[in-house]
């Protein structure tokens, strides 16, 4: 099978022994999605080898265990945990000290005709959803997971920062629960998006005196230094900043008004599947306006370039 892959630091798509119906399941791709940190992995982030991606959706081809599952449209959530640890006993792999991660630790991933996760990651898409819709699965759950951490009521005042394709998702999903979303960015088209989603846009050098140390929570979606410094800079005392994006290297911040504006910092990473399906069944967020193009497998190297352009929202890969 055809796959793209990371290995040496070189990029390329390979012909590769396609996943054997084993122990876990075979998904047969039919979409996958190219996300930042395909990027960053192939900058060198995580020290990864092997197949990349972790958005997908496809057809379930052998399921040991969840019969009811062949044949049907899937996505899978993308931590494989141990199944022994007290965090996957709990029921929760994502923190398991010896998970594995589709396409980005120990795991091959999603940029391929076929893939391999554990049963229980698998979940069924309705058939009202698109497989347009369903390959954004990971990353709106992502922005749901924000709701796992930090309590958010129709009255908190939250300001997402950042208007790439997570960012516009975090606005999205936090719009669909407080009545007051701010998305700060500096791209009027994706500002556009997000105002489109509920939240009023807000271009980064238009923040005015009178929302600095105003916002109950701030999500940093940029990934940036400058980013992480307007959150601090517009988050109330006591507030909380939930940072939704990896950093490549080491970033700097401002410790002092940390502590003594008593400021939380919350890490959020994946989130759990089942919201983000039933948004996306309910047609609450319209997903499809994030898209930028579309590429053959085949020709994923371009297509990770045209994913790296300034300005790119989501690329997908067609096997």
């Amino acid at each position: 099978m055809l796959a793209l892959r990371i290995d040496g630091g070189k990029l390329a798509v390979n012909d590769i022994p396609k996943p054997v119906a084993g122990a876990e399941a075979v998904v047969r791709v039919v979409i996958s999605g190219i996300c930042n940190t395909d990027l960053e992995i192939v900058r060198g982030y995580a020290g990864f080898s092997g197949t990349i991606g972790h958005e997908f959706v496809g057809v379930a081809e052998s399921v040991p265990g969840r019969a009811e599952l062949e044949g049907k449209r899937v996505v899978g959530e993308i931590n494989a945990g141990c199944g022994t640890c007290f965090r996957c006993v709990a029921g929760d792999p994502r923190h398991c000290p010896e998970r594995t991660v589709l396409g980005i630790v120990g795991r091959d991933g999603a940029h391929a005709e076929y893939l391999s996760l554990p049963a229980e990651n698998l979940a069924a898409i309705p058939d009202g959803v698109s497989d347009i819709e369903a390959v954004f699965t990971e990353p709106l759950a992502a922005a749901c997971g924000i709701l796992e951490q930090v309590e958010i009521g129709s009255d908190t005042r939250v300001a997402v920062i950042g208007d790439g394709k997570l960012g516009l998702l975090c606005a999205a999903a936090m719009a669909k629960v407080a009545d007051n979303v701010t998305a700060i960015g500096k791209h009027d088209s994706k500002l556009e998006i997000a105002e489109e989603f509920g939240a009023a846009p807000m271009h980064r050098d238009d923040i005015r005196p009178d929302l600095l140390r105003s916002f109950d929570v701030v999500v940093e979606a940029s990934g940036s230094e400058a980013g992480f410094a307007t959150a601090v800079d517009i988050v109330r005392p006591r507030g909380k900043i939930v940072l939704k994006s990896t950093f490549h290297g080491t970033p700097r911040w401002d410790a002092a008004r940390v502590v003594v504006d008593e400021i939380t910092i919350v890490g959020s990473r994946c989130g759990r599947f089942a919201p983000a399906i039933e948004l996306l069944a309910r047609g609450g967020i319209d997903v499809t306006k994030l898209i930028s193009g579309e590429f053959a497998l085949a020709d994923g190297v371009a297509a990770m370039e045209a994913a790296s352009k300034a300005g790119v929202l989501k690329v997908l890969l067609r096997p």
